[in-house]
C-alpha cells in the first residue's frame, strides 16, 4: 500500500474473449437503480482506486509513478516525498518496495533475508478487494528470513520443500507492499542491502521445474483519474473489468445478482444509453449518495466513534462492511491492519476546530508518555483533501523516534513538537514546516501484551494554551481509541 474506455473481457476455457452483455434496464425503477448504484459504488470504490494505482505502478510504463512489470520486485531506495502522489498518506519512515503479483499461471515464492532483530520490516499482502489478507515480517514471521508461497484462488497444491508457509489469496492480482525501517539518513546503504535480498520467484523457478502454460495476456483498460472516479459512470465498467479476476465470495452471491440489474458484474457492460433519462440520473445520484454516507462516517471517525483500526484488515475481520472498506481506501488506501500499526490522527485541535494550515500548533508529550511501541513512531503531516506529504522550505515531513537524540526537551523532560506555518527551522529542532491540515501519529508494530490482547488508547488532553497533549495508556481488551466526546479526533489501526 488500483478509468477506462468501455470494453469487457470474460474468461472462457482459460482464454480471454470479448463479450457483450448489455443490460437493458427499462424495467429497473429509478429509485431501485439509485439504491443499487450507491451499493455498487461503495462496494467497488476501493477496487477501482486500487486498479488506478496498480495500473500506474505495473502497467503504464509512461506514467511517472511506474515501478516495473508484474511479478518483479521494485525497490525504492529512499523515503517518500511530496513528489510521490499515487498513494494517499504515505509514510516517510520506511523505504518501500513494491511487487505487483499476477498469480493466474502459478504461485510466487517470496524470499526475505535475515534482518537484524531491532530493524522493523513488513510485507503487507493486499488483494484486489484491498483486504490485508496476510503479513510477512517482524511481527508475524520474525526477522530470521525464509521463503513464503503466495497462491491465487485456483492453486490447489501442497507446501513445497523449502517454503515456510503457504499464503492463499482470493484474487488473482495481489499487491505486496514492503516496508524496511530506516534509522537515520546515513543508514540508507544498509536498507539498500536488505532490499537487494528480497526475492520473488515463480514456484517453477523456485523448484527448478518447467514453467506451466502462461496465463492469457490481459488488455488492461485505462483507469479514470482520481477526480473522475468520483463522478464518471465509466466507473462501473472499470469495476466490471476488475471483477473478472475476483471470484465471487459465497457471501456476495445475492449482492452480485442485485448489481447485475444495472449491468454491474464480471464480463458485463455498463451502458448508460440503455437506461431511461430518469434511471441514468438516479444512478448518478446513487454515486453522490455514497459520498454522503462516507461524509457521515467521517464525522464519526473525527468524533472517535469509529477508528481506522476498523477500516483495514481481512474479509473475515471487516465482515463485508463495504462503507468501512471504502473509507479506508479514501482516507489512506493500503493502510495497515491494527495488529501491525496504529494511526492516531489529529483532525481537530483542542477546541474541537479542524486543523488549518494557516494556524500554528503544538503537540506535547509529557515525560514518560512517548508512544510505547515495539518498532517506531512518527508524527507526519498531510495536506487535505489529497492526503499527501507537503513540500516545505526545510524538506521535513515528519518527526520520529529515531530523531529523539536531536530534540531539545522541555524543562520537565517532556517534548513539545511545533507545527508552524512560517519561521520553520528557528525553533528547538522538533518542528514541521507545512501548511498541512491533518497530522497522523504512525505507531508501527504496536506493543502488545503476551497473547496479543492489549491495545493502546490515545486521549487528547487539552490545556489552557490549547495544546494537543497525547496520553498513551495500556488497556487490556479495551476498544481501540474509545475517546470521550469533545476531544480531538483519533484514528488507530
Amino acid at each position: 500500500m488500483l478509468r477506462m474506455a468501455m470494453m469487457t473481457l470474460a474468461i472462457v476455457g482459460g482464454c480471454l474473449t470479448s463479450v457483450s452483455m448489455n443490460v437493458h434496464a427499462a424495467d429497473v425503477a429509478p429509485s431501485e437503480a439509485r439504491e443499487i448504484a450507491k451499493e455498487a459504488y461503495i462496494y467497488g470504490f476501493p477496487m477501482v482506486d486500487n486498479y488506478r494505482i496498480q495500473h500506474a505502478y505495473f502497467v503504464d510504463s509512461g506514467n511517472p509513478e511506474y515501478k516495473g512489470p508484474w511479478n518483479r520486485i521494485v525497490n525504492i531506495p529512499r523515503v517518500y516525498t511530496p513528489a510521490d502522489t499515487a498513494i494517499q498518506t504515505p509514510n516517510s519512515d520506511t523505504p518501500y518496495s513494491f511487487l505487483g503479483m499476477d498469480l493466474r499461471a502459478e504461485p510466487l515464492v517470496l524470499t526475505v533475508p535475515p534482518i537484524e532483530k531491532d530493524r522493523y520490516f513488513s510485507v503487507q499482502l493486499i488483494d484486489a478487494y484491498t483486504f490485508n489478507f496476510a503479513y510477512i515480517g517482524s511481527r508475524t514471521t520474525g526477522n530470521d528470513g525464509g521463503s513464503f508461497l503466495v497462491a491465487g484462488p485456483g492453486w490447489k497444491g501442497e507446501t513445497p520443500k523449502g517454503v515456510k508457509e503457504v499464503i492463499r489469496s482470493e484474487t488473482d492480482f495481489v499487491l505486496a507492499g514492503y516496508r524496511t525501517q530506516l534509522f537515520r539518513p546515513d543508514d540508507l546503504d544498509n536498507v539498500k542491502k536488505i532490499q537487494a535480498g528480497y526475492k520473488a520467484e515463480p514456484l517453477s523457478v523456485f523448484l527448478g521445474q518447467s514453467a506451466p502454460k502462461a496465463a492469457p495476456a490481459v488488455d488492461f483498460i485505462m483507469p479514470l483519474t482520481a477526480d473522475d472516479e468520483r463522478k464518471s459512470l465509466e466507473f462501473f465498467n472499470i469495476l466490471n473489468f476488475i471483477l473478472q479476476f475476483t471470484p465471487t465470495d459465497p457471501s456476495e452471491t445475492e449482492l452480485m445478482a442485485r448489481f447485475a440489474k444495472i449491468g454491474v458484474g464480471a464480463g458485463k457492460t455498463f451502458n448508460a444509453s440503455t437506461f431511461s433519462p430518469e434511471a441514468k440520473t438516479a444512478i448518478e445520484q446513487g454515486m453522490a449518495d455514497a459520498w454522503v454516507d462516507l461524509e457521515n462516517l467521517k464525522k464519526q471517525i473525527d468524533a472517535g466513534k469509529v477508528t481506522s483500526g476498523e477500516l483495514f484488515g481481512t474479509r473475515a475481520y471487516l465482515k463485508n462492511n463495504y462503507l468501512y472498506r471504502m473509507a479506508g481506501a479514501v482516507l489512506g488506501i493500503y493502510g495497515n491492519s491494527k495488529q501491525e500499526a496504529m494511526y492516531p490522527v489529529y483532525a481537530l485541535d483542542a477546541a474541537g476546530q479542524k486543523l488549518d494550515g494557516a494556524n500554528r500548533y503544538t503537540v506535547r508529550f509529557a515525560p514518560g508518555e512517548l508512544p510505547p511501541v515495539n518498532a517506531f513512531w512518527s508524527l507526519t503531516m498531510y495536506d487535505l483533501p489529497a492526503s499527501l506529504l507537503v513540500a516545505n522550505p526545510i524538506n521535513r515531513y515528519l518527526l520520529n523516534s529515531p530523531m529523539l537524540p536531536q530534540f531539545v526537551k522541555d524543562a520537565d523532560g517532556g517534548l513539545t513538537f511545533l507545527c508552524p506555518e512560517r519561521d520553520a527551522g528557528q525553533g528547538q529542532g522538533a518542528e514541521l514546516a507545512t501548511r498541512a491540515q491533518r497530522s497522523i501519529l504512525h505507531c508501527n508494530a504496536p506493543l502488545l501484551a503476551e497473547g496479543g490482547s492489549s491495545r493502546w488508547l490515545l486521549e487528547g488532553a487539552a490545556n489552557d494554551e490549547g495544546e494537543l497533549t497525547p496520553i498513551f495508556q495500556a488497556w487490556d481488551q479495551s476498544p481501540i481509541c474509545d475517546l470521550p466526546p469533545k476531544r480531538h479526533s483519533c484514528l488507530l489501526n
